[in-house]
């Protein structure tokens, strides 16, 4: 089953500093079909106006993994953590038993971000936080793990059984990526344009994936795709 969510269907909030999309129920966006898929609970769609931000705020029980499409993101939070984390990168806050924390463009351009939550496999937990680069080149026809909650994977931990993954194809390049029907897979084009088991899948798209053992993605366009396989 794949189930298409266009971009120009998705909830959202204009708040002039920041644009959002919100593929999930989010804020002031309810949509009773749309809570969740599986321990996905949240992908926003960001864009962050110049020297604006997300002021300090508290988080509890959730791992945030933020994907930089553009420009970067300056992370400050109560641990004493700081960093910024430019386009093609990775950070992931796990929330644990709470922590405080701020998100900040401080470019001269427009920062655009995956924002993504996922449930923990289980609550509290001394909160963490974590920034990984992850070349575009070392993507090119082929999924990397960009953060995972299974030890045998390179990449920034997170407390759930979960991957966020991360490729980029050339326009007619294909992907065969083996999966486990009984997971949900959430797929979304940053760039480009992916057909998915014969489904067009646009720029910001939405594809919820479930009860398939495997996904052949082929690129219309030019395409650097984000994919989350949760239970």
């Amino acid at each position: 089953m794949i189930e298409l969510r266009p971009y120009s269907q998705l909830g959202g909030a204009d708040h002039g500093w920041l644009k959002a999309k919100h593929h999930f129920s989010f804020a002031s966006y309810y949509d009773p079909r749309r809570m969740s898929w599986g321990d996905l609970r949240v992908w926003n769609d960001d864009e962050i106006a110049v020297n604006t931000g997300f002021p300090p705020h508290p988080h509890a029980d959730m791992e945030i993994v933020t994907y930089v499409r553009e420009g970067a993101i300056t992370h400050k939070d109560s641990l004493g953590n700081e960093g910024r984390t430019v386009a093609g990168d990775v950070q992931v806050m796990s929330a644990g038993s709470g922590i405080r924390h701020s998100e900040y463009n401080l470019e001269d351009e427009t920062t655009r971000i995956f924002q993504i939550w996922i449930e923990p496999r289980s609550s509290g937990g001394t909160p963490s936080w974590g920034t990984k680069p992850f070349p575009k080149g070392k993507r090119s026809g082929r999924f990397v793990t960009l953060a995972s909650g299974f030890a045998e994977d390179d990449a920034l931990p997170i407390r759930a059984e979960a991957r966020v993954m991360g490729a980029t194809l050339r326009a007619g390049e294909r992907i065969t990526l083996a999966i486990d029907p009984k997971r949900h897979i959430y797929l979304v084009p940053a760039t480009g344009s992916v057909e998915v088991n014969g489904v067009t899948v646009n720029a910001r798209d939405g594809a919820a994936i479930t009860e398939i053992s495997s996904l052949d993605i082929t690129g219309i366009a030019d395409a650097e795709v984000v994919l989350v396989d949760a239970p």
